[in-house]
């Protein structure tokens, strides 16, 4: 309710502003704080309302709350209709993000089951699939190793997610700070290889990927892989 009355104090401004009051200077340390609580706010609403937000209903309801007058809603009631209202967008997102995990999960799994019988791709008992692109001829790295090396990574539809061969830097990271399903097939590239890997979501980010990434709920994905060193 207190955010709420800050987005009730910010559109008010703002239609007043829209009524012809002139916009006032940044003089003071305190100013400068308004405005910026007011841009922060301002971006709160753009991500908490989809639809259309009445904003003549917002400004009436806040002004009739002030003088107590023409209130056409008890305030029980309107705190009630508010939490019901976020929860109904809650549910209704964890619904939608269900959906696309369910919808992910089978595209990526039918994706598996075809690529699996293609030449070249090997299985491993966890799921993980491969294609040796380039055998390299140095050792393999240990779980406990830190490796430089290469890769590009993509959805299975082609989406680039992240790439150190497009930012063109490698990473020098510990073999096992990957995901699982990247780990694994890391540790069977002796140094100088290059593998396609082809990653299961249940060893790679599962359901709970980076929020806001590319990388959605049970995605299933694919790493071009360049085993460069193992860092002494």
């Amino acid at each position: 309710m207190k955010f709420l009355s800050l987005i009730t104090l910010v559109l008010l401004v703002v239609s007043c502003n829209k009524n012809g009051v002139s916009k006032k200077p940044l003089k003071t340390e305190l100013d400068s704080v308004s405005y910026a609580i007011g841009m922060d706010v301002a971006k709160n609403v753009k991500k908490s309302f989809d639809d259309e937000f009445d904003n003549d209903l917002f400004i009436q309801g806040f002004l009739n709350a002030s003088d107590s007058t023409d209130i056409m809603i008890e305030e029980t009631k309107a705190q009630q209709l508010v939490r019901a209202y976020f929860q109904k967008k809650q549910q209704e997102e964890m619904a939608k993000r269900q959906e696309e995990a369910k919808v992910n999960k089978e595209e990526g799994d039918k994706f598996l089951a075809e690529n699996k019988s293609k030449d070249g791709v090997v299985t491993t008992e966890s799921g993980l699939q491969y294609i040796v692109l380039k055998e390299g001829t140095g050792p393999k790295p240990a779980a406990t190793d830190k490796v430089k090396l290469h890769y590009h990574g993509t959805l299975i539809d082609g989406t680039v997610f992240d790439s150190s061969v497009d930012k063109g830097e490698p990473i020098t990271l510990g073999a096992n700070q990957f995901i699982k399903g990247f780990t694994e097939g890391l540790l069977l590239m002796p140094v100088g290889s290059k593998y396609k890997l082809f990653i299961p979501s249940d060893i790679g980010y599962g359901a709970n990927p980076r929020p806001g990434g590319a990388i959605k709920p049970n995605s299933a994905l694919i790493f071009d892989v360049e085993l460069l060193e193992i860092v002494k």
